[in-house]
């Protein structure tokens, strides 16, 4: 499984860690966090959460994988960047298909369809090519990204994203599977319901013109993080969405069914 990124005693990044995970654990919201990092300063952004990942997993978590954001040029575009950025996925952050999330538990949650690729090998180089990628998946299966923001309204920057861990939350994976040979991950429609009527809709090639090319992104910036960090096999990719996202409210039942790979579903109690 992923390694997390190592610790740093910067002050400004300590605080911002201290105040996202105070507001996680007490369900509040908190301004933006330029005014302690910097605006634009994705370095120490990643710094923050790399902070966060290493609290979690000396409190006894385990990482199962990572998430990928920011696939949409015209979101990057409204951030002011020019590539994606990851978060990671922890066991107690998976919802079962079909099974039930306490609303309560998060803060102004919205959800988004995607497609999950789960390894069977290890990619640990930074020059990783995709056929070595197309290798190393073991199978592809439809998802349901739960994201929350411990920033105020949702009133982020890039910054505040990614310290926020890419402003991820839960995640659900359908049971359903396919290998890459059984399904084109390009051309596979998405629709998105909320008890029954569809919220949103999109395709693969909505994902940074393919996941595929999503996913081997996060694989060489992994490894070209100085810590050695890489995705190993078991891990899970949640390459990112297919159409936009849309605001999750208890008492909704959330469906996304993607051509070739079926469905999942998850209810907000």
């Amino acid at each position: 499984m992923s390694k997390s990124g190592s610790k740093t005693t910067d002050a400004s990044v300590l605080e911002a860690a201290d105040a996202l995970q105070q507001a996680e654990s007490r369900r509040t919201q908190i301004p933006p966090l330029v005014a302690r990092l910097g605006q634009g300063n994705v370095a120490a952004a990643y710094e923050v959460q790399a902070e966060l990942t290493s609290r979690r997993l000396a409190a006894g978590g385990r990482l199962v994988g990572r998430k990928i954001g920011l696939t949409s040029s015209a979101v990057q575009q409204q951030l002011g960047v020019n590539e994606p950025d990851f978060g990671a996925l922890f066991v107690d952050m998976e919802v079962e298909q079909g099974g039930f999330l306490e609303a309560k538990t998060l803060i102004q949650p919205r959800i988004e369809a995607e497609i999950a690729l789960v390894l069977e090998r290890d990619l640990e180089r930074r020059d990783t090519t995709m056929s070595e990628l197309m290798r190393a998946v073991a199978f592809a299966a439809p998802a349901l990204e739960i994201v929350d923001s411990r920033i105020q309204d949702w009133k982020i920057s890039i910054v505040d994203t990614i310290a926020d861990n890419g402003s991820s939350a839960r995640f659900a994976l359908g049971n359903s599977i396919r290998r890459l040979t059984d399904v084109d991950l390009l051309t596979c429609g998405m629709v998105m319901t909320k008890n029954g009527n569809v919220v949103s809709v999109g395709s693969g090639a909505a994902c940074l013109g393919h996941p595929l090319q999503a996913a081997l992104w996060l694989v060489r910036r992994l490894a070209a993080n100085e810590n050695g960090d890489h995705l190993r096999a078991g891990d899970v990719i949640l390459t990112g969405a297919l159409g936009p996202m849309v605001s999750a409210t208890a008492g909704e039942e959330y469906e996304a069914r993607i051509s070739d790979l079926g469905s999942v579903k998850v209810r907000f109690a």
